[in-house]
């Protein structure tokens, strides 16, 4: 099972919970919000909160030097494959830089993160992280992605490792192109039948054959059914 699909199982299992974050993709620096709702407020928010988004979006966290850092990581948790783009292509290193700086507790753990990446990079290849060879890269991420299998002394980059690992897979997987990754469709209007033929055989029941034109005519769905004296649907 590749990575992607490790990821999967773990959104779907537990987005029902809570575990990851929220989702918000920022673009441009302008947020787009959905249609009035409610008391009539933009996307349900009142207005400091727009301006606060609007603040946070026209501030930069992340150094040139921890955004390259970034896109590197996050494509090695989600990369590009058949069936949809890269966590870079959607836009996850943006959703990242908004949730450091909407949530400052991510903050020092984020840089320490990264700044743990090019001392354990020098140790053990006398060389920065954005220096290694992508061998390398992946040799320094292995030591860090699998806790159970990590030793005690890379602690510090295992945790900051499933930080990562969530908001690369909350912010990819929050998107249109990961919906569809997922296969996630969402509630859709349906056209309901009649009860399956096995079911009323089940429980010795059949419908009447001269009834079946009347009762199942989804088109009709929407008008409300009218009898006769008799009691008989018309």
């Amino acid at each position: 099972m590749n990575r992607r699909e490790n990821l999967k199982l773990l959104f779907t299992g537990t987005i029902g919970s809570g575990f990851l974050l929220t989702a918000c993709n920022p673009e441009d620096k302008k947020l787009e919000y959905s249609p009035k709702i409610g008391g009539g407020t933009v996307g349900g928010r009142i207005p400091d909160e727009d301006l606060r988004d609007q603040k946070l979006l026209s501030e930069t966290f992340f150094t040139d030097e921890e955004r390259k850092k970034l896109d590197v990581l996050v494509d090695i948790i989600i990369p590009k494959d058949d069936i949809s783009g890269s966590a870079t292509e959607v836009g996850v290193p943006d959703f990242i830089e908004f949730m450091v700086k909407d949530q400052p507790s991510y903050q020092t753990p984020m840089r320490g993160g990264l700044m743990w990446l090019d001392h354990f990079s020098e140790d053990h290849y006398g060389k920065l992280f954005m220096a290694l060879s992508e061998n390398e890269r992946m040799q320094v991420i292995d030591a860090i992605a699998w806790p159970e299998k990590a030793k005690p002394e890379v602690d510090t980059g295992v945790r900051f490792f499933n930080m990562m690992r969530n908001l690369t897979a909350t912010g990819f997987f929050t998107t249109e192109v990961g919906f569809k990754d997922l296969g996630y469709i969402g509630n859709r209007a349906n056209v309901w039948d009649g009860v399956p033929e096995e079911v009323m055989k089940k429980h010795g029941l059949q419908y009447e054959e001269k009834y079946l034109s009347v009762y199942l005519k989804p088109e009709d769905r929407g008008e409300i059914a009218q009898w006769d004296e008799q009691g008989n649907l018309i």
